[in-house]
């Protein structure tokens, strides 16, 4: 699987024992070092719409001072890796930030948070379009992948909400089936079975859309 959207975790824990210790540096690269993996994560996940309204940047920026300011209760009880707590954090102002500017839309709030990532060019839908039809290493196969990759990324958005999100975090954040299981409070087998689930429906889509072409 691809490397994650977040930082590994061993510089983090050592900024996190400094930062309990009441250095005030090492909290800031704590926050510093997840800034770009907040940002991604709010560039893929928050609506196109809202994007041209509100600067992702703002965005971002609140995240980081709310874990700030989160941060020192969360170094006294750390029920969760410190990437997956600001990750929530991150999701939750997304969430708001959709609410408080699509106040009028009528579907579910969830079902409008549609991906944010270049159709058929993403190397996560490409990778993933390699998982589920692999037509071989040649130039012709892989114009063909990019293009069963647009496909993908138009399956996904058909998805239910627990499908697409489970396909979200697993192959555009590239989060492990652990903490998917962490992010979702479930134990690990159920987190692969959802999974497994998603996987599957994809697939259907697929073959529903485009018959035995590109049938997995």
């Amino acid at each position: 699987m691809a490397k994650s959207i977040w930082p590994s975790d061993d510089k983090t824990e050592t900024l996190l024992i400094a930062a309990k210790q009441g250095d005030v540096d090492a909290v800031n690269r704590l926050l510093e070092r997840h800034r770009v993996s907040v940002r991604r994560l709010v560039e893929m996940r928050l609506d196109r719409k809202v994007q041209r309204r509100v600067d992702v940047s703002d965005v971002v920026q609140d995240v980081l001072l709310e874990a700030s300011g989160r941060l020192e209760k969360y170094l006294d009880d750390p029920a969760m890796a410190f990437h997956l707590w600001i990750r929530q954090i991150a999701w939750d102002r997304i969430i708001d930030t959709y609410r408080r500017h699509r106040v009028s839309a009528k579907r579910n709030m969830d079902r409008e948070q549609a991906m944010v990532i270049p159709a058929g060019q993403d190397q996560s839908s490409v990778e993933l379009a390699a998982q589920l039809w692999d037509p071989g290493p040649t130039p012709a196969a892989a114009a063909t992948q990019r293009e069963i990759a647009t496909k993908v990324e138009a399956a996904i958005e058909q998805l239910g909400e627990q499908d697409r999100e489970m396909i979200l975090m697993r192959h555009y954040e590239h989060l492990s089936n652990l903490e998917i299981a962490e992010v979702l409070g479930v134990n690990p087998p159920a987190a692969s079975m959802r999974y497994l689930r998603a996987i599957r429906r994809l697939r259907e889509l697929l073959e529903n859309e485009s018959g035995d072409e590109y049938a997995p």
